[in-house]
């Protein structure tokens, strides 16, 4: 072990002056560490943050006893296992071993700020500064708000619960000898490090959001937050309990993408071709790469740190594919419709080029489609974070002559009141025509759900009503301010009372 450095007293003394400040967010004590996973979480939460000191061998109320030499030992060595094995990516740290006299030491951590935020915990967990203290993410919604900003963080990139053994063998094993001429690994350790090189999996084993949307047998039991719910109307609005057709799409990203598809083409009419006889099958009234495009848009380019169903809506006058999440970034209508783009799911846009997704290149998808069918208007609405792309059916009114392209207007647009319907997660009284349903229907679900569990979480309610976390809280407001509902205690411990 490095002998510790005997400071001068003027060193010294500035040690003691910045013990003597107190614990902040850049300066922790610890009179002593012994757990990984506590230590991990807190380097961590200064690695999110702007970086941060810990004293250890100091107490809470700023005493120092310092640690013996055999703590030394120890302690150093758990600190350089911590920061290479216990954090997520690696942080490279700073210690300094600080004599105090009478063979006690302080040890001095450094912890520095980030360039690869955000930093996770080995399982997962992502902590932040909170003053003195520290405190972690609890909701996707908390987090992408959080990060929204980072060039460095991906949702499909974060861990799950995963393990290799929920893959589904067979899909992978085609991918494998298609695209690289591989068979598929005789050893648990060599499948592990395969999926770590093609960005699918963790250090840990975990699959990646990635790696279970796109090759998990049931992805549906892991994240089943992330699928299609599709829903024909007849005529040209919501109705309280009649559809045509209805269907919810789970499944590897491939599957959902053709059934998803599937359920547009056998809902569209079919036309017959100018001088074509009687008896040929007709075309469908919208080409079909159209819907390829805009699913394909809708499934690799989707904000998945939203807890949200991509919502598919047939009407007699038109089809809206509505995504969870607004543009990134400096992101616009003009501007994706002129071929602009950004990269929101890396991993997913990468795997969707290699065939497993009819994917044409990046930013080519929205001008693909509006080459085939010009009438199609797209809405970014960032308050409610939803992207919708509203395709207008042959025999509709023209877009151009209903007004701008990024507003269209239909019965549903000003927001005629409607019943929800019962099934799918279109539940709600009032449709704004982008795809934001709310109403008596929400709050009727949102109660029978608190009675039935009064600790329920907002994630869990979004994911049980098929909408958005946002959403889900401005219900929960109104039924609060209307009466119907108090929340008692906090947010971690407390629960819901449902008023009579």
């Amino acid at each position: 072990m490095k002998a510790p450095r005997r400071p001068s007293s003027g060193d010294l003394k500035d040690l003691r002056d910045q013990i003597a400040c107190g614990e902040d967010s850049t300066r922790q004590f610890k009179s002593d560490v012994k757990n990984p996973e506590s230590l991990a979480a807190e380097m961590v939460a200064f690695a999110n943050a702007e970086g941060g000191r810990m004293f250890i061998g100091v107490a809470d109320d700023g005493s120092a006893p310092g640690l013996s030499a055999s703590d030394v030992r120890r302690v150093n060595q758990l600190i350089g296992n911590v920061a290479s094995q216990f954090v997520r990516s690696p942080i490279e740290v700073r210690t300094e071993n600080v004599a105090l006299g009478h063979g006690r030491v302080i040890i001095v951590l450094d912890v520095p700020k980030g360039i690869d935020k955000p930093y996770f915990d080995k399982n997962g967990v992502i902590w932040l500064k909170n003053g003195a203290d520290k405190r972690r993410i609890n909701s996707r919604e908390e987090l992408r708000r959080f990060f929204q900003f980072s060039p460095q963080f991906h949702a499909d990139e974060m861990p799950t619960r995963a393990g290799v053994d929920a893959l589904d063998k067979l899909r992978f094993r085609d991918f494998l000898k298609r695209e690289y001429g591989l068979d598929y690994p005789d050893s648990p350790g060599e499948l592990a490090g395969l999926l770590r090189n093609l960005n699918l999996a963790d250090d840990e084993g975990h699959l990646n959001l990635a790696g279970v949307l796109l090759f998990a047998e049931h992805p549906d039991w892991i994240v089943p937050q992330f699928v299609v719910k599709a829903v024909r109307f007849p005529g040209n609005a919501i109705t309280a309990s009649e559809y045509m057709d209805s269907e919810d799409f789970a499944g590897p990203l491939d599957k959902v993408f053709a059934d998803a598809l599937a359920f547009v083409m056998r809902n569209l009419r079919k036309v017959q071709e100018r001088g074509a006889s009687v008896n040929s099958p007709g075309v469908p009234e919208v080409p079909k790469e159209v819907f390829e495009e805009l699913l394909v848009n809708a499934l690799v380019h989707r904000d998945y740190m939203v807890s949200a169903a991509i919502r598919l809506m047939m009407f007699d006058d038109r089809i809206e594919i509505i995504s969870p999440g607004h543009l990134p970034n400096n992101l616009t209508v003009e501007r994706i419709q002129a071929g602009n783009s950004n990269i929101r799911n890396p991993v997913l846009m990468s795997f969707a080029a290699k065939k497993i997704l009819p994917y044409h290149g990046l930013g080519s998808g929205i001008k693909r489609a509006l080459e085939k069918w010009p009438d199609i208007n797209f809405r970014d609405d960032r308050e409610g974070c939803l992207f919708t792309a509203t395709v207008w059916r042959k025999g509709a009114k023209s877009p151009l002559e209903r007004g701008p392209r990024s507003a269209p207007s239909h019965p549903a647009a000003a927001g005629e009141v409607s019943e929800g319907v019962g099934r799918n997660g279109f539940y709600g009284a009032t449709h704004d025509g982008y795809g934001t349903i709310s109403g008596t229907k929400n709050e009727q679900r949102i109660l029978s759900a608190c009675r039935e569990k009064r600790s329920v979480t907002v994630d869990e309610l979004a994911i049980r009503l098929g909408v958005s976390v946002r959403t889900v809280k401005r219900a929960l407001a109104a039924l609060q301010g209307k009466g119907r509902l108090r929340r008692v205690g906090g947010r971690k411990f407390g629960y819901w009372d449902v008023i009579p």
